[in-house]
Parts: structure tokens; sequence; C-alpha cells
């Protein structure tokens, strides 16, 4: 994959945005990494770029716990753009609830759960489209 990926990172901790940047940069791949504090500046945020013409992000990874829409606030928002290109989603999450990982299962744009803290082989190989 030689063209640049585009990362939308959806959490409201600024530490766990900052290690993943880090990360990012240690995967070797060129990633334009944009981080968003909720749910809702990440609607407004596609919604600009789909207003502006600009490619949509390929991955977004999703936080389930912040304020003003959480991580399934977003998917009901997100859902409701009825955007056509498919976007990998994760759920990005500290939580190991059971009923959390199984609600993720209920949203068809979301690929899979990932525990927190993201690992530098995870981020790579969904960077690779190897993930499922």
């Amino acid at each position: 994959m030689n063209s640049k990926i585009n990362l939308l990172v959806i959490d409201d901790d600024d530490i766990n945005i900052f290690i993943i940047k880090k990360i990012v940069e240690k995967t070797g791949y060129e990633a334009k990494m944009v981080a968003k504090t909720n749910g809702q500046l990440a609607i407004d945020y596609i919604n600009e770029l789909i207003t502006t013409g600009q490619p949509l992000p390929q991955l977004i990874l999703i936080d389930i716990n912040m304020p003003i829409l959480n991580g399934w606030e977003f998917l009901e928002a997100y859902e409701k753009l009825g955007i056509e290109e498919n976007i990998d989603m994760y759920m990005l999450s500290s939580s190991v609830y059971e009923n959390d990982i199984e609600k993720a299962k209920t949203y068809k744009m979301v690929k899979g759960f990932i525990s927190k803290p993201l690992s530098i082989e995870r981020l790579i190989a969904l960077f690779e489209g190897k993930e499922g």
C-alpha cells in the first residue's frame, strides 16, 4: 500500500492519542492521522470532508466512552450520513465487557473490537487490511 493512509482517531484521552500517533510513526507507513476528542467533532469533521470534496478516512478507530457523543452514538450519527464508501472502523476501548464486544458486532460497518493499548503489530495489520 503506497498511498497515504487517512486515519481518524476518535478518543477523548490525550495520552491515548499521543500513543497512537507515536505508534503510527513507528509503523513506517505514510499516514495522515486526525484526532477528534468526541463523536460530534468527528461527525463535523467527516461532514466537512464531504462538503469540501476531500477524501474520507480509510480507517477509523473509535473509543467507546467519550463526552457529548460516545462511540455508539457516533456510529448512529455516522449511519445517518448515508456514506456509501467502505471505511474500516474498529472500536478501540479499555472496556473488556462482553456486551461491548457483542454490541460492536451489531454494526455492519464495525470490523472489530480492539482492546487498548493498541500495538504496532495490530496497527500494521489494520493498515494492510489484514484484520477482520
